[in-house]
């Protein structure tokens, strides 16, 4: 009995093994779409774009290797040091103000008001148009010569400027942008608040707490996981705008380089210009700068985002 109970478990498990071979078989196949598209999408014009930044390219002809001539350029480079400031701006600026943003909004909608559904798909709509040339354009109109602000302003008897075409407002108005895009954090933001326990609330109102007291000792510190991704996402993606600049700018980076985004001024280099080692070059600095800041938060993270273990 003990030989045929063997041979009933061998053959058992050569069926388990086939079966899971076939299982593991038919994963790959739809994964492999995905494959594909991560190699050939991704993966292999990163290395081709890692190897053109040590040449001179410009589309028409074969690359040329030029060592380290493209760095040694963007040390020398005044305008890329420009569009760096501009960028840096743009990001450290404008994401706290839109994460402030989504997070007020989102414990607006939190106390439970009518039609919460209506105002948080009317809240998030933005986010989805935010990046679109059309709300590029309505943005310039708005903050333009005879814009919806200056009609505004000139009701209460204040004469306007033109605020796109001024170096002092014109990162400002894009800056205002990004924050009115607060409707992706703010989701996240109100899912996260929905997970908080009432009881600590209760405990906290029991011992007298105002409410000012328990957002900063339970909602913050409950909340730090959410705005620790959140905080991530939203640097990545500002790093990475560029439609609105654009669109705003004419292309130009106006006026006075004002609104001269690291990645518009990437775009001129490489599609205006052809300048395609340049262009690469700059690319791996926009990357190199982004995984470096990431890497900042995630040490950082140690020390202010509380997780409950």
């Amino acid at each position: 009995m003990s030989v045929v109970a063997e041979l009933s478990r061998l053959k058992k498990g050569r069926g388990q093994g086939k079966r899971k071979h076939k299982d593991n078989l038919a994963g790959h196949l739809f994964l492999s779409p995905w494959t594909l598209g991560l190699f050939a999408i991704t993966l292999f014009p990163m290395l081709a774009t890692l190897y053109l930044a040590f040449t001179n390219y410009n589309l028409l002809q074969a690359p040329t290797w030029t060592g380290l001539d493209n760095i040694t350029r963007m040390i020398g480079d005044e305008r890329l040091h420009n569009s760096l400031q501009v960028t840096f701006t743009y990001v450290f600026v404008g994401v706290p103000l839109q994460l402030a943003v989504s997070l007020a909004v989102a414990l607006l909608l939190d106390r439970g008001m009518r039609g919460l559904a209506f105002y948080r798909s009317v809240f998030y709509l933005p986010s989805m148009l935010g990046s679109s040339v059309a709300i590029a354009v309505l943005w310039r109109q708005i903050f333009g010569h005879s814009g919806l602000v200056n009609q505004l302003l000139a009701m209460v008897g204040i004469e306007g400027q033109g605020w796109v075409s001024s170096p002092d407002t014109a990162l400002g108005t894009l800056i205002i942008l990004h924050v009115w895009t607060f409707g992706a954090p703010m989701v996240i933001f109100l899912a996260g608040l929905r997970q908080i326990p009432d009881m600590y609330y209760e405990a906290a109102s029991i011992d007298g707490a105002t409410r000012i007291k328990q957002f900063i000792t339970i909602t913050i510190p409950l909340l730090t996981p959410i705005i620790f991704f959140n905080l991530v996402m939203q640097l990545i993606n500002a790093f990475q705008n560029f439609t609105q600049a654009f669109v705003v700018s004419g292309g130009s980076g106006g006026p006075a380089d004002s609104t001269l985004f690291y990645t518009l001024y990437l775009y001129q280099q490489g599609f205006a210009r052809f300048d395609m080692g340049y262009a690469a070059a700059m690319a791996w600095l926009l990357v190199l700068i982004i995984a470096s800041l990431t890497a900042i938060n995630f040490f950082l993270a140690k020390y202010w985002v509380h997780y409950d273990d």
